[in-house]
């Protein structure tokens, strides 16, 4: 129930269930359960039907979801109510029903160590080792709490009063029926005093859009040729327009591009920095504004993880601004774009020479004010 913008955060929890398609949540309570109670009700005023199930405060998880047995269906989705993770859950069924696994946890990439680790992904995204201690060598992944579980694993529970995960999960790894759902996607947490600022960061919900650079916001050169200078650059039609439409409406603008010119030794990282700086310049004399650039400097043979269409500098630009990417939208000109919004979770829109990004912009800002 801690609060965020005036709500607490469960509240913003169990709204994204409902956008998600749920329509029943049961809330496991222990400490305080009237305040939850008389807050939510039965969730009607939020679209959805919410139950409870009250036990001791001291009670761990273990024990709740063996006292709501009854109450729960064949297959279910548990959450602890302490991580938001921006969910999809028709990927996440996909990838639970190909597993023909009884039990599938989603686990944060952690990548860029954000917290310990706590799991080792084997092939075919099993788990080989869940450890909660986090202290076993050669662990990568963060356990974070949203799994998708067939009602048959309860039948593991034990009669004592245990944590859930370190009562399920590392029984089910030795039975290898444990599968994983790996994302890049920062999670946000109330569960650290450390974590609560950049939470309130994320919950703020500022709009942001993630725009390709050559062929969105400016002439596209030719095939193997790049932007070497600030005298090849050239804005398109309606461009500055469109970021001048975005600053207005609040947006934060962040622009990704492929430069494998850097690589190539075509261009220089220096070079590819002054175009940004005069781009930066001319959008605010527009009366626009630029907020972050991200580009990939590697060759296209590089194997890296940012080259579109991989989606690595969308999860970059996630990390560094507190986006929430599932309501973010990525404009681009290319498939390439279209695949990295994919794999980062994004709504996009391709833009063509009838269709200008000051288009895709003013449709988007007309669906805002319906």
């Amino acid at each position: 129930m801690v609060e965020f913008h005036g709500r607490p955060f469960l509240e913003y929890l169990i709204e994204m269930l409902r956008e998600q398609g749920f329509k029943n949540v049961l809330l496991l309570l222990g400490y305080l359960p009237e305040v939850i109670i008389d807050y939510f009700g039965d969730g009607r005023r939020w679209g959805i039907k919410i139950d409870y199930s009250v036990s001791g405060p001291d009670d761990l998880t273990a024990s709740r979801v063996r006292l709501a047995r009854s109450k729960i269906e064949p297959c279910f989705l548990l959450m602890y109510c302490d991580n938001y993770w921006p969910m999809q859950i028709d990927g996440m069924w996909e990838q639970y029903v190909a597993s023909k696994m009884p039990a599938m946890i989603t686990v944060y990439s952690n990548k860029d160590n954000y917290s310990r680790d706590s799991v080792r992904i084997g092939a075919n995204n099993k788990v080989v080792v869940f450890d909660r201690s986090r202290t076993i060598p050669g662990l990568k992944g963060v356990e974070i709490s949203y799994a998708i579980l067939d009602k048959s694993v309860l039948e593991l529970l034990p009669e004592q009063d245990e944590l859930f995960e370190v009562a399920i999960y590392p029984e089910l790894v030795k039975l290898r029926q444990l599968a994983a759902y790996v994302s890049d996607h920062r999670y946000y947490s109330v569960g650290s005093h450390e974590r609560l600022l950049l939470t309130k960061a994320f919950l703020a919900r500022q709009p942001a859009i993630i725009l390709d650079r050559d062929g969105v916001l400016n002439k596209r050169p030719p095939k193997a040729n790049y932007v070497r200078t600030w005298n090849e650059f050239q804005w398109l039609p309606g461009a500055l327009e469109a970021l001048r439409l975005l600053k207005e409406a609040g947006y934060k603008v962040i622009v990704i591009s492929n430069q494998a010119g850097i690589a190539r030794g075509i261009i220089q990282e220096s070079d590819v920095a002054r175009i940004h700086e005069k781009m930066v310049e001319q959008a605010l004399m527009a009366g626009g504004a630029i907020d972050a650039f991200y580009f990939c400097p590697h060759h296209w043979d590089d194997d890296c993880e940012c080259r579109k269409p991989k989606p690595g500098m969308l999860f970059m630009a996630q990390r560094e601004h507190h986006l929430d990417l599932t309501r973010t939208l990525l404009i681009g000109d290319d498939e390439r774009d279209i695949q990295a919004a994919d794999a980062a979770g994004c709504e996009s829109v391709l833009v063509t020479d009838k269709y200008s990004v000051l288009n895709a912009v003013q449709e988007l800002l007309a669906q805002k004010e319906e």
